[in-house]
């Protein structure tokens, strides 16, 4: 049977919680949805623990199994603070990538080019949001570019959680 995570997601009106799937083999990573391609979401663990129960799930949960999408939504609207670490924006990046392949919506994040590369690459190498000039520092386009493509990933979040109510 195929492993699901509980992802606690922290908004400002509370916390949602939602099912991640690693996809198999070069498949991408999913959220789970209910038989009409609706993003399952739920007000808390128990009501997600009872769907897993009736859909014969293997919950896994682990100890930092959250997001929180409110200091997200912080940077994205004054990226010069340090509302955001590096790792929550990375993380962020790739679970509105995922929610993206989930709903098959791709066309709500913008299209992803070098800079995007670029940007994520700095991730890695050191502190992209420094504001010291550092090499590993994103360039003012890198900035631009990841804040577009958060906002756009944010708007399908709440989209997405409008559409489909939350479960329980």
């Amino acid at each position: 049977m195929a492993e699901h995570y509980p992802y606690r997601i922290i908004t400002k009106s509370g916390d949602l919680f939602v099912v991640w799937q690693p996809g198999a083999g070069d498949d991408p990573n999913e959220l789970a949805v209910d038989e009409h391609g609706r993003l399952l979401v739920f007000e808390d663990l128990q009501s997600l623990e009872e769907q897993g129960e009736r859909s014969r799930w293997t919950l896994i949960s682990e100890e930092d199994d959250s997001l929180d999408l409110s200091l997200v939504r912080e940077w994205v609207w004054q990226p010069r603070l340090r509302s955001a670490s590096p790792g929550l924006l990375l993380d962020a990046w790739n679970f509105l990538e995922d929610l993206s392949h989930t709903l098959e919506d791709r066309s709500s994040l913008p299209a992803q080019g070098p800079v995007h590369d670029s940007a994520y690459e700095k991730f890695y190498e050191g502190d992209p949001l420094a504001s010291d000039g550092s090499e590993e520092a994103w360039t003012e386009e890198e900035t631009a570019a990841v804040n577009e493509l958060l906002r756009a990933g944010l708007d399908l979040w709440e989209q997405a959680v409008s559409v489909s109510g939350t479960h329980g």
